[in-house]
């Protein structure tokens, strides 16, 4: 019996809408914004501060620095001491402490931010990754005025900082198989995929 299903994706793959799906076929709670409102109850912050900094990687001069300054000052705790720089590294730390909480909780469907990683050792949590066609995956993130080009370049960019995030703070591959119970093409279509996922998880 699963407690708990984190689902992973490409950008602009339609991972967001079936994790939605899922949660609402499952009578689940969606774990998606409520993550960033936590981690902002945790470290007192606004939760717009928490956004800018969620599943992304400071760049390697800042990561230098704050060891500099911060170096052994705290490991995900529940208070953070006045000192600690909240940043990238500091929302990841904490964003991994409101998955376990969740996981805790149960019955939740949990959004990216390496918690097939968090998770990975679980024996009560299903890992499905979401991919989809690359050209459709550019159509999907059009804004009116966008050109071909700079959506594409977009596209990648997103990709690669969620691959970059899970290779920084979980020492993982974003892609790799052995990460999740089920990988699949979302292109296929939203009814096919939760579907898929639901037997899967042997819930029909």
């Amino acid at each position: 019996m699963y407690r708990a299903l984190t689902v992973a994706r490409e950008y602009e793959s339609g991972g967001d809408r079936i994790a939605s799906l899922l949660a609402e076929r499952l009578g689940w709670k969606l774990i998606d914004s409520a993550l960033l409102e936590e981690v902002a109850h945790i470290a007192h912050v606004d939760p717009q501060l928490v956004r800018k900094f969620d599943e992304c990687v400071d760049s390697w001069v800042h990561r230098v620095s704050r060891r500099a300054l911060t170096y052994g000052a705290f490991d995900a705790v529940a208070v953070l001491p006045e000192t600690v720089i909240f940043d990238a590294e500091t929302t990841a730390r904490l964003t991994r402490t409101a998955i376990e909480h969740a996981w805790e909780s149960g019955n939740c469907v949990i959004l990216g931010r390496g918690s097939q990683c968090v998770l990975q050792d679980r024996p009560d949590v299903f890992h499905v990754f979401l991919f989809a066609p690359f050209d459709g995956r550019v159509v999907n993130a059009f804004l009116p005025g966008d050109r071909v080009a700079d959506v594409a370049e977009r596209v990648r960019a997103a990709d690669v900082q969620r691959a970059r995030y899970v290779q920084m703070n979980f020492r993982q591959e974003w892609r790799n198989p052995h990460l999740y119970d089920l990988m699949m093409d979302a292109h296929l279509g939203d009814e096919r995929v939760v579907a898929t996922i639901l037997a899967g998880m042997g819930s029909h």
